[in-house]
């Protein structure tokens, strides 16, 4: 990185860390959807997030969010029922254990519900960042090909600064997040989670 990044503009992002993806006890774990370079990334994260706030900045989770329809079960989309056809009523849903951010990085400053890939995608996030002046998301989560490559390159459409945790997020395929990192090193500088700390320091 070249910029010095200004902790009190500056927000670290997690995106979908969260009880359903990674608790053994959530959706995912109850189906054997796991990997371990996945449930390693809270105690990685973590550091960053207390490094950044004891400067004056700021901690943001993004939590995908299944809205429930009026049987209760899930109103989700196609193409994720036929992915993840394991998912079912009070998965990902508002207030319940499955939806909230993991014990290993609650709380957070805010908490953002998102319906999509993207954590810029209608929803509150955006005024949020325009109301507390920051500028720069420190991008982190799962999975890297989609709800981390969706928000970082809308982050890069609407002219918000990021800087993606390359160890500070991962997917379900080693080869999958390795190809993703090479497509978005065009459009965001890219560190690890210690040379972040260092940045921070």
């Amino acid at each position: 990185m070249t910029t010095p990044i200004d902790p009190k503009r500056t927000a670290l992002l997690t995106i979908d860390l969260q009880n359903d993806f990674l608790h053994p006890d959530g959706a995912y774990g109850r189906a054997g959807q796991s990997a371990e370079a996945i449930t390693a990334l809270p105690a990685r994260i973590r550091p960053i997030a207390d490094a950044l706030r004891a400067q004056g900045g700021t901690y943001i989770s993004a939590q995908f969010t299944l809205v429930p329809g009026p049987s209760g079960a899930p109103l989700i989309a196609p193409h994720l029922k036929e992915l993840r056809p394991f998912l079912g009523k009070g998965d990902f849903a508002p207030g319940a254990f499955g939806h909230d951010l993991v014990d290993a990085l609650a709380p957070a400053d805010y908490t953002i519900e998102k319906v999509a890939y993207s954590a810029l995608y209608q929803t509150r996030l955006e005024y949020i960042l325009r109301a507390l002046a920051i500028d720069t998301l420190i991008i982190g989560g799962i999975v890297t090909n989609g709800g981390v490559a969706s928000t970082v390159r809308d982050a890069h459409l609407r002219n918000i600064s990021t800087v993606l945790l390359s160890d500070g997020c991962a997917a379900f395929r080693q080869d999958v997040h390795d190809a993703t990192l090479v497509s978005l090193g065009s459009i965001t500088p890219i560190l690890t989670c210690a040379e972040m700390l260092e940045a921070l320091a």
